[in-house]
Order: C-alpha cells, then sequence, then structure tokens
C-alpha cells in the first residue's frame, strides 16, 4: 500500500534531515519534490497543489526554520496536513432513528461491491450485531448465487427473490422480512453497471425512496486511481453517496484515490478494503493512513489485529511458559498461525515503523510462503521433538527435511533461530518475574 509515493517522501525528507539548519529555498524544493511525488501518485491536481501550498506556508514560519531539529518538524506539518486532506476524524457508521440500520452498497461493476457487502456484513457482526444481507442485483450473472456462497461460507443469511425479480420490491420486502425475524442491520447489494448510465442512478434512487437507507456506501475500487474519485463524484452528485468503501487498497501502491477522494468530493470513507479474505476490512482512520504514507508504520492497526486472535488468557499462559523456560516449538507455532491469521507478512511488517522502508530498499523478498515452509518443517518433527528441539541432530534434520520437502540448512537454521528466539522468551519471562515488565507481558501481540 503506497509503497512508490511513500519512498519517494521519504527520500525527500531524509535529504531535508540531513540539512541540518533549513532555509527557505530548501523548503522550496522539498515541497517541488513532494508534488511531483503526489502527481505521480495520481492524486488530483488541485489536492496535491493545496496540500504542497499549505505545508509549505506553514513550514517556512521563522519558528520552524529556527528550530533544532526543522526537518522533523516540516515532516509532522506535513502529517498533520495529510489528516486533514483525509479527513481529520474518523466517521463511524450513522445509527438509524428507528431500527433496523439500512445500508445500501452501490457502485460500478468490478469494484467488489458484493464482496464487500459480505465483508461489512462480517465486521458488524463481530461487534454483536445480526446483519441480513439482500440480493438486489438481478442482471450481472450468478450475482445471487455469488452473494449467497459468500453467505454461506460466513454464516450469514441471504435474502434473495431470483433473476428478473424487481429490486425495488425487492429491497422493500427485505426490510419486511428482517423486521419480523430481528435482523439488524440490512445490507443490500445493489446491481452495478459497466460504466454509469442513466437507468442505473434511477433505479438506485427508485430503492432510496422506497427504504430511506441509513447509509449509502460507494464501493469504489482505489487502483483505478482518478477514474474512482470522478465515479465517487458522479454517484454522490445523483445518489447522495453518505460515505465510501475504498477496495483493493492493498494492491494500490500509488495511493491516488485515497488521497484525493475525500477533499473532492466530500464524501468520507468509511472502510478500506485490504486483503481479499472476508475479514479484510478495515475501520477507516486518517491519522493511522497518514502515517502509513509518511513511512511511520501504524502500531494502533497491528495491535488491534493481534488482539483479534487471542483471549484475555493467552499471553498470561504464554508468560508462564516462558518464565518457566518451556517455550517451546508447539509454542511457537500456535504464535506463528495466529500471526497469520492477522494478515498477509508483508502488509504487517509495513506497520511497524521504519521496517516497510528498509525492507524495500534492502529489496529483502519476505512472503507468505515462509510461513508455510516453517510450518512444514515443524509438522515434519515429531512431539517430542517439537517439545525438546535440542534433541534433533544431523540423522534427525535430514529426516524432518525429506518429510517437509525443505534442506536439512534450512531445518538447522529454523533450528537455530529458535533457539535464539528461546533465550529471548527466557529472559523476557525472568525480567517479568522480577517486576521490570508490566503483567501479562506485552498485551495485543502476537508473542505475549
Amino acid at each position: 500500500m503506497f509503497e512508490s509515493l511513500t519512498d519517494r517522501l521519504n527520500e525527500t525528507f531524509a535529504k531535508l534531515g540531513r540539512k541540518g539548519r533549513l532555509t527557505e529555498q530548501d523548503v522550496d524544493d522539498a515541497m517541488r519534490e513532494v508534488r511531483r511525488a503526489l502527481l505521480e501518485a495520481d492524486v488530483n491536481f488541485k489536492v496535491a497543489k493545496d496540500f504542497v501550498a499549505a505545508v509549505r506556508e506553514r513550514a517556512v514560519g521563522q519558528d520552524v526554520l529556527r528550530s533544532l531539529s526543522p526537518a522533523q518538524t516540516v515532516i509532522g506539518i506535513a502529517n498533520e496536513e495529510l489528516i486533514r486532506v483525509l479527513g481529520e476524524e474518523p466517521e463511524a457508521l450513522r445509527a438509524p432513528d428507528h431500527p433496523p440500520q439500512i445500508l445500501m452498497l452501490v457502485g460500478l461493476q468490478g469494484s467488489g461491491k458484493t464482496t464487500h457487502a459480505a465483508k461489512l456484513a462480517v465486521h458488524l457482526r463481530k461487534q454483536g450485531r445480526n446483519p441480513l444481507l439482500v440480493a438486489a442485483d438481478v442482471y450481472r450473472p450468478a450475482a445471487i448465487n455469488q452473494l449467497q456462497a459468500l453467505g454461506k461460507q460466513v454464516s450469514i443469511p441471504v435474502y434473495e427473490e431470483g433473476v428478473g425479480s424487481n429490486p425495488v420490491a425487492i429491497s422493500a420486502n427485505a426490510l419486511r422480512y428482517a423486521q419480523e425475524r430481528g435482523y439488524n442491520p440490512v445490507i443490500i447489494d445493489t446491481a452495478g453497471r459497466l460504466q454509469i448510465d442513466e437507468r442505473l442512478m434511477q433505479e438506485l434512487v427508485d430503492i432510496r425512496e422506497r427504504v430511506h437507507p441509513t447509509e449509502i456506501l460507494l464501493v469504489a475500487d482505489a487502483m483505478t486511481g482518478q477514474e474512482a474519485v470522478g465515479v465517487a463524484q458522479t454517484f454522490h452528485d445523483q445518489v447522495g453517496a453518505s460515505g465510501l468503501i475504498l477496495t483493493k487498497m492493498d494492491g494500490d501502491a500509488r495511493g491516488g484515490a485515497a488521497l484525493s477522494i475525500r477533499a473532492v468530493t466530500g464524501v468520507p470513507i468509511k472502510f478500506i478494503g485490504s486483503g481479499e479474505k472476508l475479514d479484510a476490512l478495515e475501520p477507516f482512520y486518517p491519522n493511522r493512513l497518514a502515517s502509513r504514507i509518511l513511512g511511520m508504520g501504524d502500531v494502533l492497526s497491528l495491535i488491534e489485529r493481534a488482539q483479534e486472535q487471542m483471549t484475555d488468557e493467552d499471553p498470561v499462559k504464554l508468560q508462564e511458559r516462558m518464565m518457566k523456560g518451556q517455550f517451546n516449538l508447539e509454542d511457537f507455532l500456535e504464535q506463528l498461525q495466529k500471526v497469520k491469521k492477522m494478515g498477509p507478512l508483508n502488509q504487517l511488517l509495513e506497520m511497524i515503523p521504519g521496517l516497510g522502508a528498509q525492507l524495500r530498499q534492502a529489496k529483502a523478498q519476505i512472503s507468505d510462503d515462509d510461513y508455510k515452509h516453517i510450518e512444514a518443517i515443524i509438522f515434519s518433527m515429531t512431539p517430542d521433538e517439537r517439545r525438546n528441539p535440542s534433541v534433533i541432530g544431523k540423522r534427525r534434520s535430514a529426516r524432518i527435511a525429506k518429510g517437509s520437502g525443505r534442506t536439512p540448512q534450512e531445518v538447522r537454521a529454523l533450528l537455530k533461530q529458535f533457539n535464539e528466539m528461546q533465550k529471548m522468551m527466557s529472559q523476557i519471562g525472568r525480567m517479568s518475574k522480577k517486576g521490570k515488565l508490566p503483567s501479562g507481558g506485552f498485551p495485543g501481540m502476537p508473542f505475549g
């Protein structure tokens, strides 16, 4: 996400940092590079121009240029202005005057609307809600079947009336169905088109007038850049979008849509799709995205993902094993599988301040295959070997390598790395026992 833009901005601000004291000309040169980076990232021209002008106006103030760390101050200003462009504060879904909450999803065909209807249902169910999906796309081949398959996959009911039915009537009937059975929210998956046309817009307006949705959420493909901004503006003008879901954010190395869409349309981004899995939907936080763009990471989102995979007992149980020196390969495998559920490895590393940029500079290739290789090696061990890795010698390493499809060198490398980790875990355990760490270890992090 935003790799090319983040690297360009980091490079520009690093040059400022090497200068020590800054002059007005230094700031102007840096802002020229920033504007060029934004335009190459497909950011709207006016948005890029206004952003650079705002940062420059604040950065050339005498207090900034005379400060002890002017470059860091300029970066801080850029961060604040990015947050302003992205929308200042996160905006939650509106609450209805009378239940159920009705969420109407609109967008072009291929934007990921049907998949994100299911993702949204999964996200809201985690909050204790009881969602109902509504198949109101009766034109696209297999659209109803797709929503039914997704609903079955995540055990969320789908209301449908078949191909050829009237989408307006389907939406109204689904609302009555939900009210009678206590479903809340109702998520309506409307039809998309390959391009915006009058018939599509009129149908959406008719559904809106019939069911009075709490929110009209436009699903837009972030990878289409300025096209997504234009689509958002048209939908907002004609249907009245109240919020945006930006999809394919994990594949958008430029970031133009995310940085432009709020400033151009005035419609807040409410969620971002950050992966293919049905739980890969994140509430949108302007400050966190600004931090990612500037290469500062996103530790809060990382911690939240970790907490979703852990019970309150997990850190305590793990700490007890660490304190007793009992952390073994079975514990390691369990923690690894929890990390896997948090998302793609590269995405997690990008959330750690500075690490993503360092890996890209070193051209380090870290993929989810690394998970699989480690799992294959550990699964090829006997229970005794997992609990007591010290018993693994050359002959056992050769057998484990053969069983896992890896090399003996890879097996030995994993054992060496684990031995070092085991020592570190024991040290952390002893420090915690002496009261040098908070009780419960490191809450929310996958290794206790």
